[in-house]
């Protein structure tokens, strides 16, 4: 991945763009990692996944639960 800083990224801002569409690109401040800027499509992609990935922890819950297969909140932070 790509990294600029703040300031090459506004100085090169059409640049920029061009290269976010082919990969993410991250932008640091003060040395320090602060954004990421990315594609639409990339971005929608990742969306998809998270979206995806929520409702399959959701639909694995309801098995657990259906089945019976729970714990209590104390237990849990007991075994931790």
């Amino acid at each position: 991945m790509q990294t600029l800083t703040a300031n090459d990224a506004k100085r090169n801002f059409g640049e920029l763009l061009l290269s976010a569409q082919r990969e993410p690109v991250k932008i640091s401040k003060n040395s320090k990692d602060a954004v990421v800027v990315m594609s639409i499509k990339d971005y929608e992609e990742l969306e998809t996944m998270k979206a995806d990935y929520l409702k399959h922890c959701f639909e694995s819950a309801q098995e657990d639960l259906a089945e019976g297969n729970i714990i209590d909140g104390e237990s849990f932070l007991r075994e931790l």
